[in-house]
């Protein structure tokens, strides 16, 4: 199977690159580079930008695919593009859409890939939907589509924080080590599905070239919940210490940190609990075996032990607790 990946070094994407490899899938990488290194070497990498048309074009003149699989786009521009350039080139097309996409706040549980899709809330999610729209519009025969929405996926390095600056994920350790007050939104008890990479691997690997998945959404998650107080008292636990927790409400952390509307209000903040019967009509086999509690003394470890991972945002901590003083006054 002839299989190409736009993009295939994100966190998602390179534990399927590694996966399609041990399955002796034939797989070729496009992006522009800069994280190359992230996949195996034996997959075949073409230095290219999606953006230039021109020269994609030249690039597909004689080549065509089973699967083409997008993971970077995010636009209704995007995939109209991607249509454009891959119609009539391959078999199956893969969009990677995002469970925020689905109705918030949810009215019925667990949610199912056919829960309404509906965020008020996040451009991120709206456009994701407006991608499917599009899509869906133009599936045929000769342009098989399959959507997939992944939900919060992590890899070994990923400490689950609910609030943090972008990239300061080593903030959070810090705060928790110096015995600083943590923030969680509401009373801490939604229930949050998080997703190890390699076990969103093992669902997505039987979706390519499969027919049955054609004109087909999926959502790809783990069956493990957890309440964001736990998620915090987990990375407590890895550091020894205890979680000095303050519960906030969203509305009054958005006033201090307005861009973080969809992130919290559009997606984190509300409880997530997913069917996933459909995705296992597919991979017969999978089960998702994957615990945040084994993971979690990993991702600890290695923001304490590599410095380049060290960051904090002073100006973000400097907001952070501002929000603390308000509240608690």
């Amino acid at each position: 199977m002839k299989v190409l990946f736009i993009g295939g070094t994100g966190l998602i994407s390179k534990a399927v690159s590694q996966l399609c490899v041990e399955k002796e899938i034939d797989l070729t990488v496009l992006n522009r580079g800069n994280n190359n290194h992230l996949i195996p070497s034996s997959v075949t990498k073409c230095v290219k930008d999606i953006y230039n048309i021109e020269d994609m074009k030249l690039f597909l003149e004689d080549k065509s695919f089973d699967v083409v699989v997008d993971w970077i786009a995010f636009t209704k521009e995007h995939v109209e593009r991607d249509y454009n350039l891959f119609k009539g080139k391959t078999k199956q097309y893969i969009f990677i859409s995002s469970a925020s996409a689905y109705q918030k706040p949810v009215l019925d549980y667990p949610i199912t890939e056919e829960t309404p899709l509906e965020n008020p809330y996040w451009e991120y999610s709206r456009n994701k939907i407006a991608c499917e729209d599009f899509l869906m519009s133009v599936h045929s025969k000769d342009f098989n589509v399959t959507i997939v929405r992944p939900s919060h996926t992590y890899d070994d390095n990923k400490l689950m924080t609910i609030i943090k600056a972008w990239g300061g994920e080593y903030g959070h350790i810090d705060r928790l080590l110096k015995g600083k007050q943590i923030i969680i939104p509401g009373d801490g008890t939604s229930l949050w599905t998080i997703t190890h990479n390699s076990d969103f691997a093992q669902a997505f690997l039987p979706l390519l070239g499969e027919k049955k998945a054609y004109g087909q959404a999926f959502h790809i998650t783990s069956d493990k919940v957890y309440t964001w107080n736990r998620l915090t008292e987990i990375i407590a636990d890895c550091l020894g210490v205890k979680a000095n927790i303050v519960h906030i409400p969203t509305d009054f952390i958005l006033q201090y940190l307005p861009n973080m509307e969809g992130d919290l209000l559009g997606d984190k903040t509300w409880s997530t609990i997913f069917d996933n019967t459909k995705i296992k009509t597919i991979a017969k086999e999978y089960v998702p075996k994957v615990l945040y509690e084994d993971i979690a003394p990993t991702a600890v470890e290695y923001f304490l032990t590599n410095k380049k991972a060290q960051n904090i945002d002073q100006v973000f901590e400097k907001i952070y607790d501002e929000i603390l003083t308000d509240y608690t006054k």
